[in-house]
């Protein structure tokens, strides 16, 4: 019983003392100075290929250079550069049983041309109203088959949304052409005997780059630690109250942040025994484009688990001092953390909004596809933000004692992953 007590009380006393050092080394108003630069208007909503996030890759690079990051290897210096193949389409045609299709009413995703005029062309699928669109769409994505998408009119507000997204052309990597296309369809219709659809575009190779830099591990190099956050966004679009600056604070700034104070954190340190990686992703609101080319870079295996960040910016639904893991279920990522938050107020739980498919709409989807224990940590109702994805999603709305409290959660519950005593137990090659 003596042993036991005295097991508690170190345990205590370890944790206070990290407790204490994570306050010190995680400062608030150091924070607030990231976000709060990452989300000003000059950034103008850090579009992928805009200036804007030229601007904030740039801040990035200086972040990682003033904390003494390491380049990746193979990489001259902390930006990872890529290109794409952007399409934008200059001709769109669809008829369904010989009657033409509105303009508006048609929406198209895929990177490339095509012609369909055959039944077997394309699967026809109709969406009634007691359906989900958003999952039809999301399993649309992950298929390998042309589809005819056929939108019952109670989704007018998606399809707009989907139509929207796809007006601005397709991208895939260079020298990978699209395997399939969707063609979305708005509108009421009895069997469907006939169809066609006409999609022809102009293409441009564009560059890309997301921003990363390591701290090389002291005893076990040549196994890796994640921490990752997309730092692109909308940029402008429609004016809500005079204002078109999508600024996204919380998505994904918060995250970024964290990325940057977690890079700090680790470099003050320096005791890593595993190297660690430190990933501002681009392309993640377009279609996670690069953490899925970060993805071809790494060796899954030598990734020993990803902490992927976003949306941390107000209280979960949990309350205070609490964030949600998606995919929580897939390993013991969850457990790990948790018990690394022994003697603390914080915990983590799982996934609260499962029906919203978290697990795959953000960068650690990329990384768990290859096997890599990768999860994404977040605090935002999901179901209720009404800032999501609009010109108010800006630094005003947050609560920064929340996002630096989650920060110096995942500082410490990260800690036994980082030192080598504890290793996620790896995910199957992600299939939906």
């Amino acid at each position: 019983m003596k042993k036991l007590i005295t097991a508690v009380a170190l345990l205590a006393l370890s944790s206070g003392s990290f407790a204490q050092d994570v306050d010190k080394l995680i400062k608030q108003d150091e924070v607030e100075h990231i976000i709060k630069t990452l989300s000003a208007d000059d950034m103008q909503g850090r579009a992928t290929f805009t200036p804007g996030i030229e601007k904030a890759a740039h801040f990035i690079e200086g972040e990682y250079e003033r904390i003494g990051l390491k380049p990746m290897e193979g990489n001259s210096g902390y930006r990872q550069n890529f290109t794409m193949i952007k399409t934008v389409p200059v001709k769109i045609e669809v008829s369904i049983n010989g009657t033409a299709v509105a303009p508006e009413n048609i929406g198209i995703v895929g990177g490339s041309a095509f012609s369909w005029s055959k039944p077997d062309d394309a699967e026809v699928v109709k969406v009634t109203p007691d359906q989900d669109l958003r999952k039809v769409y999301l399993s649309a994505l992950q298929s390998d088959k042309n589809q005819l998408i056929l939108v019952d009119p109670k989704f007018e507000a998606m399809f707009k949304r989907v139509r929207g997204r796809s007006a601005g052309g397709g991208l895939a990597f260079k020298g990978v052409h699209e395997k399939h296309a969707l063609v979305f369809v708005l509108g009421t219709f009895d069997d469907v005997k006939s169809f066609t659809a006409n999609y022809e575009v102009k293409s441009q190779e564009l560059p890309l780059f997301n921003v990363a830099g390591i701290i090389p591990g002291k005893t076990k190099p040549n196994e890796y630690v994640i921490f990752s956050g997309h730092y692109d966004h909308l940029g402008i679009i429609k004016p809500m109250d005079g204002d078109s600056v999508a600024n996204g604070a919380d998505d994904d700034a918060s995250g970024t942040t964290a990325v940057i104070s977690l890079a700090k954190y680790y470099k003050k340190l320096d005791n890593n025994a595993r190297t660690l990686v430190f990933v501002a992703f681009t392309a993640e609101e377009i279609g996670e484009y690069g953490s899925q080319y970060f993805a071809k870079t790494v060796d899954p295996d030598k990734v020993m688990a990803m902490f992927n960040i976003e949306m941390i910016g107000k209280a979960s639904k949990f309350g205070q001092n609490s964030a949600f893991i998606t995919g929580f279920e897939r390993s013991d990522f969850g457990p790990i953390l948790q018990k690394n938050l022994e003697g603390t107020a914080f915990k983590f739980y799982p996934d609260p909004y499962p029906d919203q498919d978290l697990f795959y709409r953000s960068d650690n989807a990329s990384l768990a596809k290859v096997g890599v224990p990768a999860h994404t940590i977040s605090t935002d109702q999901i179901d209720i933000d009404k800032y999501y994805h609009t010109v108010k999603d800006e630094l005003s709305t947050l609560d920064m004692s929340n996002i630096t409290a989650t920060i110096r959660a995942i500082a410490l519950s990260s800690r036994s992953i980082v030192s080598g005593a504890d290793t996620p137990k790896r995910l199957a090659k992600l299939e939906r």
